[in-house]
């Protein structure tokens, strides 16, 4: 029996507020001393009160708005009540019964088909700390105790572990231009749970679900699926049934393993949180928000085709990170041949940030900077070797392209009689080269320039190059056929 995947998936994303999502202590938390960014509220001691943080409840309707959700008129609150180590309180205050967004979906596009990714909600919660095991002991750091923690739950509409990446990857692009969440799944900004089930290709039914924990990048919510994916297919194929329970993903083994069995919402014994007013959100604050939302990824894309002639595949390079793609319309604005900047941008730009591992907002060369090099090759100063070249430079030194060309002596040679005496060296130098030319062999050629490029160090203008070169050799070949015919007994 051949069986689909059905995939749900809940992400958990932190909000970049400056303070916690019930008091004042700093939210910013990565890589602060454990407990030092902590106060009686987030360590939940008697007597105290929560406040609401305004800017957390905003960051979570607009992303319900970008994920095309309906917005609440009435919110509230509730109590999530379970016991661990890292939820001081015993308690977390999040949203149950009336999250502040509902009904939404997302586009995803896999292998070129496009697919909607329903959303069935967004809401609010608190963090918990953070365990640190040591062999025989455990260690709290109750420093992200308090942060604002949006959650976003997805129906179960994936039916591939390629689904649920692409889904993830749209999402954190979306959250990322909204300027919510840095979605920095490896400093724990951003986590997520996918639950899987199998049934039988062609059934409606769903299968028992199985829900994995301990996903920290976005290879391990491929990699886990695909090894859960065949995990319970293998046990429904020998006559055995999927219990429900929560797995881990082992990332040095590569496997998911058991962690405990599978908790339902009534094990949390939910209620209205006491200590906090109910939210009423007006329609006009909605439409407010609303307006104040950029312009998204699609969107985005999308006009980068119509606007710029760019391929569908080059718009969407471009546009998958906002930082890119304001970097791209700047220097465009400045240097106005679009594709040109996207082959630079896509292709000598992103190698160079791979190789020293920063990104675009982190290296030296600014648009303005680029767009400059670009025009000293369209005006002649320097060819594109050099401009490459000299591109290495910029981004090591942050020196301007004019003020390494100055220094180092890298300008274009296109003087014709400086040149010419150059080919006449190189031809008279490579006598066997030249005969092989005229005897039809023209692709060597190629292989004279290179060697007038070598001799110039790069610096040869190759426009004026070829025709010199191309004059030349023609004119050798003139010569050879007239003294033919003046030996011709005829």
């Amino acid at each position: 029996m051949r069986y689909e995947a059905v995939i749900g998936m809940e992400v958990h994303a932190q909000l970049l507020t400056q303070s916690k999502m019930f008091c004042g202590c700093r939210a910013e938390v990565f890589g602060a001393e454990p407990n030092t960014l902590v106060c009686p509220v987030c360590l939940g001691m008697p007597g105290v009160l929560p406040v609401i943080n305004q800017k957390a409840v905003e960051y979570t309707i607009m992303t319900g708005l970008a994920l095309n959700c309906q917005i609440s008129e009435f919110s509230r609150f509730a109590r999530k009540n379970y016991n661990y180590p890292d939820l001081v309180k015993g308690y977390q205050i999040s949203q149950y019964e009336l999250p502040l967004c509902y009904d939404g979906w997302l586009e995803i596009v896999v292998d070129g088909t496009a697919k909607r990714i329903r959303i069935e909600r967004v809401h609010l919660e608190e963090d918990t700390g953070k365990l640190f095991h040591r062999g025989e002991y455990s260690l709290v750091d109750y420093n992200r105790s308090g942060v604002p923690l949006m959650e976003i739950v997805s129906r179960p509409d994936m039916r591939s572990a390629a689904e649920a990446y692409a889904y993830l990857t749209k999402l954190r692009q979306i959250l990322r231009y909204l300027g919510v969440s840095s979605g920095d799944m490896e400093k724990g900004a951003m986590r997520c749970e996918v639950n899987v089930s199998l049934r039988p290709v062609g059934t409606e039914g769903l299968g028992t679900k199985v829900e994995i924990k301990n996903l920290n990048s976005f290879r391990s919510v491929k990699m886990a699926l695909e090894y859960e994916i065949q995990r319970q297919a293998e046990i429904l194929e020998q006559g055995g049934t999927i219990e429900q329970v929560t797995m881990g993903w082992d990332e040095e083994g590569q496997r998911t393993v058991l962690q405990r069995s599978k908790e339902f919402a009534h094990d949390y014994r939910y209620f209205p949180e006491p200590d906090l007013p109910p939210l009423e959100i007006s329609r006009a604050w909605v439409e407010e928000l609303r307006s104040r939302l950029p312009e998204l990824p699609d969107a985005k894309r999308e006009r980068f085709v119509t606007q710029y002639g760019l391929s569908a595949y080059d718009a969407e390079v471009l546009a998958a990170e906002q930082e890119v793609a304001d970097y791209f319309e700047h220097c465009v604005a400045l240097y106005p041949e679009p594709k040109t900047v996207a082959n630079w941008i896509s292709g000598d730009l992103f190698r160079r940030m791979k190789e020293a591992g920063l990104s675009i907002t982190e290296i030296k060369v600014g648009p303005e900077a680029l767009a400059e090099l670009l025009n000293l090759v369209k005006d002649g100063t320097i060819n594109l070797n050099t401009a490459r070249q000299v591109f290495g430079l910029m981004l090591e030194s942050g020196q301007s392209a004019r003020e390494i060309i100055a220094e180092r002596g890298l300008a274009q040679i296109s003087d014709t009689a400086e040149l010419e005496r150059v080919v006449e060296e190189v031809l008279a130098a490579n006598p066997a080269q030249v005969q092989q030319y005229l005897s039809g062999k023209e692709a060597v050629a190629r292989w004279l320039m290179g060697q007038v490029m070598k001799a110039t160090r790069g610096q040869a203008n190759p426009q004026v190059v070829s025709r010199l070169l191309t004059e030349k050799l023609q004119a050798r070949r003139g010569s050879v056929e007239r003294g033919e015919e003046d030996n011709d007994p005829r």
